[in-house]
């Protein structure tokens, strides 16, 4: 009798170790399973981590280059909005304080520039001052012709509080028609 329960106890134990190893095994492969599940979306974690940060470093790249340029966009005037560039043109004539007026605008006949003709009264100075502020203007700029007078024609002396007259003809050279 004790030969038979050593022998079903060997039996036993011997199924039961050897479903202990295929629960073992089971619980392996799931756990592997698991293992490479996890592996896989860790990957598709990090590629759309990467996505994420290179769209919104795409995004800060669009916002930096659009204010550049917009930046840049005022350096040219279009023939359909030249409001801008008159409004520059006047505040650079009330910085200097001098009585100018614009006399003339016209599409220049190779038609790829403006020409702007302004008449300007005001001290030598003054005068000197605005042709400075348009030469340095945000616009491509060239004078055509720059015409000064005295006016004051029976006083040959010159002084601070002497008049001129003077008439700028102006290429706008980014003009865009």
């Amino acid at each position: 009798m004790q030969f038979i329960f050593q022998k079903k106890s060997f039996i036993l134990s011997v199924v039961f170790f050897i479903f202990s190893c295929f629960v073992f095994l089971f619980l392996y492969r799931v756990i592997d399973n698991n293992k490479e599940d996890s592996r896989l979306t860790q990957e598709k974690w990090q590629t759309e981590d990467i996505q994420r940060k290179n769209a919104k470093s795409l995004f800060d790249s669009i916002k930096t280059v659009e204010t550049e340029r917009a930046l840049f966009e005022t350096h040219f005037v279009q023939s359909s909005d030249i409001v801008p560039f008159l409004d520059t043109i006047e505040r650079m004539v009330e910085k200097v304080g001098i009585k100018a007026e614009v006399v003339s605008v016209d599409i220049a006949k190779d038609k790829l520039s403006l020409m702007i003709e302004i008449k300007a009264v005001g001290s030598f100075e003054i005068i000197y001052k605005l042709i400075m502020l348009l030469e340095n203007s945000p616009y491509d700029l060239e004078f055509v012709s720059v015409n000064m007078q005295h006016l004051d024609a029976g006083d040959l002396s010159i002084s601070e509080k002497s008049q001129w007259g003077a008439i700028f003809q102006v290429k706008l050279l980014s003009f865009i028609n």
